[in-house]
């Protein structure tokens, strides 16, 4: 500011010099003052106002500056986060098809023994079925035999009774009961 009124104030004999030379002197002399009261309180008003504004303005670049450093830091550690994520993603889906795999190979056995069980258990079941299916059959043989044996005994019983026999016997059965 002081600088400004240093070269005002060089600057003012310049201007008379090189002033209207018609006009008298007082008035020029008038302008000039005025110029330099006028110039003082621009100066004054500037001066006043000029420090706290460029301060205010300094102080808000500032803050500024520092809050997109803040912001800046944040989305830095924002995307080195994500690249963190990214990077464990492709080692989360190694893992889960790894788990899916040994999921489906647990599953496939459990199923094979189930299976086996099933075919142990339909195995031993047929094998009862069929032993006493043949435990029947062989009790069905033994009455068919038993059957004809006593028709085929009855057949030649009846071919050697003769009337002779069969009183014989008669008489020896009344005898027996006496």
């Amino acid at each position: 500011m002081k600088r400004c009124v240093l070269l005002i104030c060089l600057a003012a004999p310049i201007a008379f010099a090189q002033g209207n030379e018609s006009e008298s002197g007082s008035l020029q002399a008038w302008k000039w003052a005025n110029f330099l009261v006028l110039a003082g309180g621009l100066g004054y008003v500037i001066r006043k106002n000029a420090g706290p504004f460029f301060a205010a303005r300094t102080h808000a670049l500032r803050k500024d500056l520092t809050d997109s450093e803040r912001i800046r830091e944040d989305a830095e550690a924002r995307v080195a986060e994500v690249d963190r994520r990214l990077a464990a993603l492709e080692a989360d889906i190694a893992e889960l098809r790894a788990e899916s795999q040994r999921e489906a190979q647990a599953e496939t056995e459990r199923l094979a023994a189930h299976t086996a069980s099933e075919i142990a258990k339909i195995q031993a079941h047929a094998e009862r079925e069929i032993l006493s299916a043949g435990k029947a059959a062989r009790t069905e043989l033994k009455r068919y035999s038993a059957k004809l044996a006593v028709e085929l005994a009855e057949t030649k019983i009846r071919a050697r009774m003769t009337p002779v026999t069969q009183d014989a016997l008669v008489r020896g059965f009344v005898r027996d009961l006496q």
